[in-house]
């Protein structure tokens, strides 16, 4: 009887420990392996820094990590503008708490594939952009479908598929830049942040495919964490979670995201992204 005892005991030590789990996940905004690559190191640092076990869960698309987050799978997200005001309308009580220094004044860029011949214009998106081919990133994503389209009808008083021949839908920044570089698409609407990085990196031919038009400005991607976070895990633990991502600075981590750093951030920064959102049906 003592080993069943024993036994059962180890049962229930485990799921309490598998519960207490601090789980995490981001939009899945770039190739897939190297944001698993990335993050679970970030996985590592937030365990370090707040005493429990923390684990990063990749997710497939943007509507499954809102799911996740509504589900409890995860207890902290990185989200975009859009998919953090989905998730927080879907969990009463949950919190922006930190965003990329980038991120209060976030922008898109319009990308184009030079073969069209439509020449970058800083002051306004060109005439000509009119007729051609065009693809948005991921349906949710804010700066690659929700404020590019927001920006074209204010410029052009059309909807993307009055506006131009053919309209898609990439999935991701990463594939955005793709699929206009081998002119599958003329022109496509990215996260500046992506675009920046991958032409550092060298993954970009940019006599193939440059910047056409940059955005105005506006907030973006932030941490969302549950509201029942210090319920379950110890009263002042969501004051830890945001000084922790605040304290990250080791640049090996931040290039997961890429930013430069964290800054505070709450519900209200993103009154604007609601706003716009309910404004083209994407939010009720």
């Amino acid at each position: 009887m003592r080993w069943m005892f024993a036994l059962v005991l180890t049962m229930v030590c485990s799921a309490a420990n598998a519960a207490d789990t601090f789980r995490f996940t981001a939009i899945p905004d770039e190739d897939q392996s190297r944001l698993v690559e990335r993050f679970s190191k970030v996985a590592d640092y937030l365990s370090d820094k707040l005493g429990v076990e923390v684990e990063y869960v990749p997710v497939t698309s943007y509507g499954a990590a809102v799911t996740a987050f509504r589900n409890d799978q995860v207890q902290l997200a990185w989200f975009g503008g859009l998919s953090g005001v989905q998730a927080r309308q879907l969990v009463p009580g949950s919190k922006a708490i930190a965003q990329g220094a980038e991120d209060a004044e976030f922008r898109s860029y319009f990308i184009a594939n030079t073969a069209t011949g439509i020449e970058p214009n800083q002051e306004k998106l060109p005439d000509s952009v009119a007729g051609h081919s065009f693809t948005f990133g991921a349906k949710t994503s804010t700066s690659g479908r929700l404020m590019p389209e927001h920006f074209l009808r204010q410029r052009f008083d059309e909807a993307p598929d009055q506006l131009f021949s053919r309209v898609g839908f990439s999935g991701d920044h990463t594939r955005t830049i793709a699929l206009v570089e081998s002119g599958t698409y003329d022109i496509g609407a990215v996260n500046f942040t992506v675009w920046e990085a991958a032409v550092e990196d060298g993954r970009v031919d940019t006599s193939k495919v440059e910047v056409i038009w940059e955005s105005p400005t506006y907030p973006d991607y932030q941490w969302t964490l549950r509201g029942d976070a210090d319920e379950r895990y110890g009263e002042g633990f969501t004051q830890k979670v945001q000084q922790a991502l605040l304290d990250m600075t080791d640049p090996a981590l931040l290039e997961s995201f890429p930013r430069s750093g964290f800054i505070p951030a709450s519900n209200d920064d993103y009154a604007p992204i609601e706003a716009v959102g309910k404004s083209i049906g994407l939010l009720r």
